[in-house]
């Protein structure tokens, strides 16, 4: 059966659709509305579309905050000028699932290099970035994990099936004609290098031990079983029509609040009850 390089989601209604955002304009509300339903929101853009807007924004300084620095340290400007917009991309977009304003946000690394929020443990971020393009992905619900690759980029199935595919997937790609099979297995590399994001894993989970199938983005184990319970959802979609783009979501089953504004992250009633406690009541004196 030929493999269609953009997949549906095993649960079309878990993953939002991702948001081309050409510019700090956005469109940003596309991403509030996709944290609002679905928990999750994911964006693309190119680094040339936020050049101009990021190295004209006399506020860049303080958008960039701890990075800054590491902007006015990077000598080669193409380097410089990717990572000054990859960084305002994810400032935005997560800003704006968040209910937030950029600068309010500070943005860290994992070891590794994995960004997060300070402060904002139960909000996950991805970020990807190939050739010109940059995507973000954004969740309230678990972990969240996006890759993406040139939908063009030939890969050699006789070479790299060893090391990309599941038996299961070796058997269901072999029979396919070359040009099928290479995009078949552009799309299974975006699907694990996602997933493998998602659960902090990188590289070091061998792609040999998990798969996908062709007609949707359900996680499977080596022989093509299920291996998940419906708490994983995955997507691929090709965007600006020559990158494909895949997100691995996954939902912790806990109750989070829809309310993550950075502001209101805290409850009053317990903030209240803090206070009481630490606010020394009335002196006794002695008659």
């Amino acid at each position: 059966m030929p493999i269609d390089p953009a997949c549906v989601p095993d649960d079309p209604g878990s993953i939002s659709e991702p948001v081309h955002v050409s510019g700090p304009d956005g469109p940003w509300h596309r991403i509030r509305e996709g944290m609002r339903l679905r928990g999750n929101a994911v964006v693309f853009a190119t680094w040339g579309e936020w050049l101009g807007p990021a190295i004209t924004d006399p506020g860049l300084r303080h958008l960039l905050g701890r990075d800054w620095q590491r902007y006015r340290r990077t000598a080669d400007p193409l380097v410089r000028f990717r990572f000054v917009t990859s960084r305002l991309v994810t400032k935005y977009a997560t800003a704006a699932a968040l209910g937030a304003e950029a600068t309010e946000l500070d943005l860290a690394y994992k070891i590794g290099g994995r960004p997060y929020l300070r402060g904002l443990d139960q909000v996950d971020i991805s970020l990807t970035h190939t050739d010109d393009l940059i995507a973000v992905g954004v969740s309230r619900n678990g972990r969240i994990g996006v890759d993406a690759e040139p939908a063009d980029r030939s890969m050699s199935f006789d070479l790299l099936h060893t090391h990309v595919c599941s038996p299961a997937e070796r058997a269901e790609l072999e029979p396919l004609p070359e040009a099928q099979r290479s995009a078949g297995l552009l799309r299974l590399w975006t699907l694990k290098e996602a997933y493998t994001k998602a659960i902090g894993q990188g590289l070091r989970l061998s792609f040999t031990e998990f798969g996908f199938g062709s007609g949707s983005g359900g996680l499977l184990a080596p022989d093509g079983r299920p291996a998940s319970r419906g708490d994983w959802a995955f997507a691929t979609h090709r965007v600006l029509g020559r990158y494909l783009v895949s997100v691995a979501c996954h939902d912790a089953g806990l109750d989070t609040s829809r309310d993550i504004a950075p502001h209101t992250m805290l409850d009053e009633g317990f903030m209240g009850a803090v206070t009481d406690l630490l606010t020394p009541g009335p002196t006794a004196t002695g008659p």
